[in-house]
């Protein structure tokens, strides 16, 4: 065998190694957890453990929940969706719904019929990032439970796996559903057949802003480091009697409510 013959099967070998390993090198990249290449902002808020607040008793009508759940979703472009399909970051629902492990026989009428402010619920054991198969969902050091929209596959098993029905699935391209007028171009559009809920506003974190929702409030939601003795949303619990959604089921959420 001439010279050249053997170069030229030497690297014809090499290149068909190189393209039998591309399948197994895309897949294992698809398991990389999520990482952040940018420069960190040194205005960032920090926390070992972000928390939240809701005080129930300045939110007890439409009106006082309104602003809130607009803030949240003009800032992370949610469409507005009416039925089965609804995608909703922050939503509201009864009693029942929310705190079905509190309901009492013989409950004051005013608290069983009350609405609650709804969303994710940020667990410590979040049991939505573990039956994740593509990292999509992931959990940051700071305590956020992130969603990647662009690395879901749309098999909504982290919808199964949550207790609290804090995601969306979108059944429709949401992008168009928005109007122009009311589309944030800073946040990161996304397509039809994934799924998306609330993420502690980390975004605006990053540039050392509070949630939107939080803005929105008028102190009625408080927000902190559950780690920090002396963080608002620490003294708050102190000061306040309190309960979370579903304590049983072990997640332990970041979201506590003051009833």
């Amino acid at each position: 065998m001439n010279e050249t013959r053997r170069t030229f099967l030497k690297y014809a070998g090499l290149s068909l190694a190189g393209l039998a390993a591309l399948p197994a090198a895309n897949a294992a990249a698809a398991y990389i957890p999520h990482t952040v290449h940018e420069k960190p902002n040194p205005d960032a808020l920090k926390a070992k453990r972000w928390g939240m607040v809701i005080d129930t008793r300045r939110l007890n009508t439409e009106a006082d929940f309104k602003p809130l759940i607009d803030a949240c979703h003009k800032t992370h472009n949610v469409p507005t969706i009416e039925g089965p399909q609804e995608v909703k970051w922050l939503w509201t629902d009864d009693m029942h719904a929310v705190f079905p492990e509190q309901h009492g026989e013989f409950q004051h009428k005013e608290i069983e019929h009350k609405n609650f402010l709804l969303l994710c619920n940020h667990c410590y054991n979040p049991p939505c990032v573990r039956v994740c198969p593509t990292k999509a969902t992931f959990k940051l050091k700071s305590g956020i439970t992130m969603m990647d929209m662009h690395r879901c596959i749309g098999c909504r098993y982290c919808m199964a796996a949550c207790p609290y029905g804090a995601r969306s699935f979108n059944f429709k391209d949401p992008m168009p559903l928005i109007p122009e007028e009311d589309l944030n171009p800073a946040y990161p559009a996304r397509t039809r057949g994934v799924v998306e809920k609330c993420t502690f506003c980390n975004d605006r974190l990053e540039k050392g802003m509070l949630p939107a929702c939080v803005e929105a409030s008028n102190g009625a939601l408080l927000f902190g480091d559950l780690s920090d003795p002396s963080s608002p949303v620490r003294k708050a619990l102190k000061e306040n009697y309190s309960i979370v959604r579903k304590p049983n089921l072990g997640t332990q959420p970041s979201v506590y409510y003051i009833i």
